[in-house]
């Protein structure tokens, strides 16, 4: 599996050259304008800058409220806690694998091909933390 991973990544490397897909409309459509809408929306500054924020006061605060003594129920603090696991491990996952799909994006390679090479990554990235826990035990 990591002989795969690294054949793919090579690969992916070594085209060079910007590629564009055949058939390919000017005009667009109703899709090309949401996208395009989205994509000027994704590349603002101040929507990263208050998406960082707002993850931060969510995980930050149900560690908070889980460890706290708050008065809040030990079922309900341990909850927090395991969300606050849950969407540390979906941002990593997220980064993993949308990193392996736009650096694949980036390399003129079609939509599938990042698909692609983003599932190899995480897969990778999964069975190291099987193994990690099969040979040490990190979670729980």
């Amino acid at each position: 599996m990591g002989l795969l991973v690294v054949a793919t990544f090579v690969a992916v490397a070594e085209i060079g050259a910007k590629r564009v897909a055949p058939g390919r409309d000017e005009e667009g459509g109703r899709y090309e304008a949401i996208v395009g809408t989205l994509g000027e929306v994704a590349r603002t500054p101040v929507v990263w800058a208050i998406s960082f924020v707002g993850i931060t006061l969510l995980v930050g605060g149900s560690i908070l409220l889980g460890v706290g003594s708050f008065g809040i129920p030990e079922g309900l603090a341990g909850t927090l806690v395991s969300v606050a696991y849950l969407i540390v491990g979906l941002l990593l996952v997220g980064f993993v694998f949308l990193g392996a799909y736009f650096a694949t994006r980036s390399r003129g390679l079609g939509n599938a091909h990042g698909v692609a090479a983003g599932t190899l990554a995480t897969g990778a990235a999964f069975l190291v933390l099987v193994t990690v826990q099969l040979l040490v035990g990190v979670v729980g």
